[in-house]
């Protein structure tokens, strides 16, 4: 589904990612891990088209893109939950949903009753505003907003960050339900190790903007790993 080739970038006059390798499989979680700065969240915005990249190629579902705009790669089916969540505060639950909508062609402009079996909290909150869910509800918004668009490959950034454990174990089961249903890639940037480990399929880890380790999870030895994405 998706293939990246020797890809470079550069934020001014500095180089932040170095020939990285990066494929994602239908029915697979390929996960980024590495520490901070490593360049995990820019090679994500390399992806969602945010920011171009210097250098490579870049594949989607068999046809090249050559500096593809992020409304561009969101009708291809490139779905992109940032670090940070960025929800709109002032919409309600189902108004944030809604923004999903601009993707898809008139006919299919609806949230599927699956959003809010996945995250039966939206459904209870559907009326308030995003401002005033808790970071975990925030999260679940993000990821359900995203899913609207009936995306193809799911670009995750983070999805545990300032999460509390239980909201964790949950958004942890919904990207495996959608790893298994076999029709989404999904690209998940982590640095909650074992809810990591738990879930790759695939592991990319960089180290200064380059790729050190990338495997499948199952030929990777679990001290090699942590070497690699510890301090």
């Amino acid at each position: 589904m998706l293939e990246l080739t020797d890809i470079d970038l550069h934020y001014g006059s500095s180089k932040i990612l170095h020939g990285v390798n990066l494929t994602a499989e239908q029915g697979q979680i390929t996960c980024v891990m590495g520490v901070n700065g490593a360049g995990k969240t820019s090679l994500l915005k390399v992806i969602a088209g945010a920011h171009p990249r210097s250098g490579g190629d870049y594949v989607l579902n068999g046809a090249a893109q050559d500096r593809p705009s992020p409304a561009r790669l969101a009708r291809l089916g490139v779905a992109y939950v940032p670090q940070g969540r960025e929800i709109f505060p002032l919409l309600t639950v189902r108004e944030n949903l809604e923004t999903g909508f601009a993707c898809l062609p008139k006919g299919e402009r609806r949230i599927p009753d699956e959003i809010f079996e996945l995250f039966p909290v939206l459904k209870e909150m559907e009326g308030r505003r995003g401002g005033d869910l808790s970071g975990g509800q925030q999260q679940q918004l993000a990821i359900g907003r995203a899913l609207i668009t009936k995306p193809k490959v799911l670009l995750l950034d983070e999805p545990t960050e300032g999460i509390q454990p239980n909201i964790i174990q949950q958004i942890g089961r919904v990207i495996q339900h959608l790893r298994d249903q076999g029709d989404m890639a999904i690209v998940l940037v982590e640095q909650y190790f074992d809810f990591a480990v738990s879930l790759a399929d695939c592991v990319v880890a960089l180290r200064g903007g380059r790729q050190v380790i990338s495997d499948k999870m199952q030929a990777i030895e679990r001290s090699e790993l942590i070497k690699a994405v510890s301090v």
